[in-house]
């Protein structure tokens, strides 16, 4: 059986990271994006027959037909990754009503979004592994990133719940929550992984 990944925000940073490791170790990846363009050109990167999507998670009819095309062009997607993400650092009294709501849009819900629609074909196979990528800042918060800190905090709860609803059904729910050292040479990646399926 074919082992097809699809990762949210894959077309740079973590998610581009995580996309490059998936291909190396032979999976199909669907690269999906806001940005076809920048999508395509991420998966024309790894070489192989990986596809590129375009997708903003925060709106459900959008993350449902990118699952029905990924499942099309490259069959039932087995492992999710969300690494799609937005940042509106501010101090909460000067932060925009619509900053707040599309933080918590994207970071939040969008993984929500996404899980539940890769949750039907994972529930048919018995079968499946969704990683949501963090942060740091949602576990130990940080000035100026309250907003940011809350959507994803809320993404570690949901995580945790999701990981109880379908253990029994053999999908594992992991957190990973990246942070930035400082050393002598600059910020370095750093991730810290909350393992919460059973």
């Amino acid at each position: 059986m074919d082992k097809v990944c699809a990762v949210f925000g894959g077309s740079r940073g973590i998610g581009r990271a995580v996309a490059q490791l998936m291909a190396r170790k032979g999976y199909r990846l669907a690269i999906i994006a806001r940005n076809l363009d920048v999508a395509k050109a991420a998966a024309g990167e790894l070489g192989g027959d990986h596809l590129a999507f375009s997708c903003d998670v925060a709106k459900e009819h959008e993350v449902q037909n990118t699952f029905e095309e990924m499942e099309k062009n490259l069959g039932p997607v087995n492992f999710l990754v969300n690494a799609a993400g937005i940042n509106r650092d501010s101090l909460l009294v000067r932060t925009k009503t619509e900053d707040m709501v599309s933080q918590l849009h994207t970071n939040l819900l969008g993984s929500m979004l996404t899980c539940k629609a890769a949750m039907k074909t994972m529930i048919q196979q018995q079968r499946g592994s969704i990683v949501n990528v963090g942060s740091i800042i949602g576990l130990k918060g940080n000035s100026g990133q309250s907003v940011y800190s809350a959507s994803k905090g809320g993404l570690v709860g949901f995580s945790r719940a999701l990981a109880k609803e379908v253990a029994r059904k053999k999908i594992r729910v992991n957190v990973v929550a990246p942070a930035w050292l400082m050393s002598g040479v600059g910020p370095h990646p750093r991730s810290e992984p909350m393992k919460l399926g059973h």
